[in-house]
């Protein structure tokens, strides 16, 4: 796969996902393997996912593949924000690049939340991306995944004009994640993670509290 087909596709699907919708379409197939996705020989990132190295995804997929994923911070690469329509935030995940240049991508939109907002059952729409096989797995929804729990926690410089959370969170889905173009189905059982997002838009304003007003004193004048 060429790497602007790929870099198109990626954009696509992050794109739907904020949509509740998907897209893909199948070619070669990966093969199905029991064992832990393991990091390819090529080097990762030299930042890794978080700075302070304490960045990872976990999933356990089942169905047309069956894989245990197990990635730690230096092999991961990691990013996130606000959602563009403001119904949330969401994280993306790629894996160690093999070396046939296949990578694995996990994109979560997670609703009912914002920025440092912790959070209990969110819905969350999932979208699996099989990178350099045009192979694309998504709920189009979210009744189907949810983070049972989320936590925020404020990193890096807390001056400027971003703010940077890292976002620790773990959740399941409960329903087969369908490829866009195929019969094909995955089921995420189980999904944790430790990631980030950055916001740029201003923070939100305290509210402020209404200047009650003045007291007036009338002097009734002495005839």
């Amino acid at each position: 796969m060429r790497a602007p087909r790929a870099t198109a596709l990626i954009a696509f699907a992050l794109a739907i996902n904020v949509s509740l919708a998907a897209d893909s379409a199948p070619s070669k197939a990966m093969a199905p393997a029991a064992a832990p996705v393991s990091p390819a020989p090529a080097a990762p990132s030299s930042a890794g996912c978080l700075p302070a190295g304490d960045g990872f995804l976990r999933a356990r997929i089942r169905g047309a593949l069956s894989l245990d994923v197990n990635w730690h911070n230096a092999e991961l690469e990691c990013d996130g924000g606000a959602r563009p329509n403001g119904s949330g935030i969401r994280l993306s995940f790629a894996g160690p690049q093999q070396a046939d240049g296949r990578r694995l991508r996990l994109v979560f939109g997670i609703g009912d939340t914002g920025e440092g907002t912790p959070g209990k059952a969110l819905p969350t729409n999932l979208t699996v991306i099989f990178e350099g096989e045009q192979r694309l797995f998504a709920t189009r929804g979210e009744d189907r995944c949810t983070v049972d729990s989320l936590k925020q926690e404020r990193i890096g410089t807390l001056g400027g004009p971003t703010r940077t959370y890292r976002v620790l969170a773990r959740g399941f889905c409960i329903d087969p994640v369908g490829a866009l173009s195929s019969n094909e189905t995955i089921v995420v059982n189980s999904f944790d993670f430790a990631g980030r997002v950055v916001f740029a838009q201003p923070a939100p304003a305290a509210p402020q509290a209404t200047p009650s007003a003045p007291i007036t004193t009338v002097k009734k004048a002495i005839p």
